[in-house]
């Protein structure tokens, strides 16, 4: 049966990050028409009570309905460490990462951290995101079973390193090209799942190891291709002496096949023009990663040159060198760094971003990520009243805007007031 939502809606008319609040429009009593987990209409509330009177109706007062938080860069194996105390990036890696990846050869650690990480997230409004597994098979097969369960769109895979980490977690040039392709092939397109091809990033492959990759990438040029770049100056101190004839950070991958248009890079702090210039240009898309850049001090991600520059930007928690599992805490980063380097973003700038921003830096802008006609039905009810804090300013709010904003800055997951995917209620 088709099913009516009612709240308040907004709709994106174009590209907020460059438009602004004008490609947004809010309807104060607004409507959703889900049939068969799709949006089929959106629209005025009593226009489409009117058209539609055997729908089922839900009525989510003044709510806000939304299209669901999309992640775009998580490691869903680093749950259980989040907020651990005091390490930058190699540190934290050899200190707190690698010992529980290791963790991860046991099938049955695998699926209770993927169950536990995939309710976190969605406690918080987060119904895609794109993950790192590691470098056992078994947890990219425990993250998709545990996704498809919940009737989730997501994207992962395997972590690819073979030096520079610990026993147990290394694998080869050739393990990590056969293991990748035997993963993509039993996973990629299967329900709403998607394999990502994923080096963890230069320092833990070998040239022969991207070059696989690579390789693989070139068969499946459809997917999607994760990896960092260029979080901290001291990895990238370590990537000149890695691969000291690389023009840059950025060449270590474009060398080997790893830069494309279906390109994740995350972090991207300190990039070099050349470097900036070879992404806008291919359309791959830069991830920020707000509270994970300040959490383990990486530094400010420069919104000004970015946004000049036109690249294409998704945002993320980076669970869980990321400090938090809310979409709500990253936006409120977000701004916190765009005050910093002179560019604070609107609240409809950071919406869109963590929303169809990500959802376009993952190539899935035209199916999740907006409220439109044919659009799936993947969506959150906010509150935005959710504290006496929050709901005392938002009182006082004289558009949607500062409505949102608080919650924004404040919020967590008591904003959350109900969570669907296909149109199937989660949470």
């Amino acid at each position: 049966m088709a099913e009516l939502h009612l709240g308040q809606v907004l709709e994106y008319r174009g590209d907020a990050l460059v438009e602004g609040p004008e490609a947004v429009t809010h309807r104060r009593h607004g409507a959703l028409l889900v049939e068969g987990g799709k949006i089929a209409v959106v629209g005025e509330a009593d226009e489409l009570r009117a058209a539609h009177p055997q729908a089922r109706v839900t009525d989510h007062g003044g709510n806000l309905l939304s299209p669901g938080f999309i992640d775009a860069h998580v490691h869903y194996p680093q749950t259980a460490i989040i907020a651990s105390w005091g390490k930058r990036l190699i540190d934290w890696l050899n200190h707190y990462t690698f010992p529980e990846e290791i963790s991860f050869a046991d099938p049955a650690h695998a699926t209770q951290i993927a169950n536990l990480y995939l309710d976190l997230a969605l406690e918080n409004g987060t119904t895609t995101m794109c993950s790192y597994c590691t470098i056992h098979p078994g947890s990219v097969d425990a993250f998709f079973t545990a996704a498809q369960a919940r009737g989730m769109r997501v994207a992962a895979g395997k972590t690819c390193m073979d030096r520079n980490a610990p026993d147990g977690l290394r694998d080869t040039p050739q393990s990590a090209y056969d293991d990748s392709k035997a993963l993509l092939a039993r996973w990629h397109g299967v329900d709403r799942l998607s394999y990502v091809i994923t080096p963890r990033f230069s320092p833990t492959s070998s040239a022969d190891q991207l070059a696989a990759l690579g390789a693989l990438w070139a068969e499946h040029p459809d997917c999607l291709m994760q990896t960092h770049l260029s979080e901290q100056v001291d990895e990238i101190a370590w990537v000149h002496e890695l691969y000291p004839t690389a023009r840059d950070y950025l060449d270590t991958y474009e060398t080997y096949g790893l830069l494309g248009p279906n390109a994740l890079y995350g972090h991207a702090i300190h990039l070099e023009p050349r470097e900036a210039d070879r992404i806008q240009e291919v359309g791959a898309a830069l991830i920020h990663c707000p509270t994970s850049n300040t959490f383990i001090g990486s530094g400010l991600f420069d919104w000004p040159k970015r946004l000049a520059e036109g690249q294409r930007i998704g945002l993320a928690t980076d669970t869980g060198g990321g400090s938090s599992f809310s979409m709500l805490r990253t936006m409120a980063a977000a701004y916190e760094i765009g005050q910093l380097t002179h560019k604070p973003l609107h609240p409809a700038q950071l919406w869109w971003l963590a929303t169809q921003g990500s959802a376009q830096a993952m190539r899935m802008g035209d199916r999740i990520g907006a409220l439109a006609p044919g659009m799936e039905a993947d969506f959150i009810a906010v509150d935005l009243a959710s504290t006496p804090a929050i709901a005392q300013r938002a009182a006082r709010a004289e558009d949607i805007w500062e409505a949102i904003f608080p919650t924004i800055m404040m919020g967590d997951d008591r904003a959350i007031a109900g969570v669907w995917t296909l149109g199937e209620k989660r949470r």
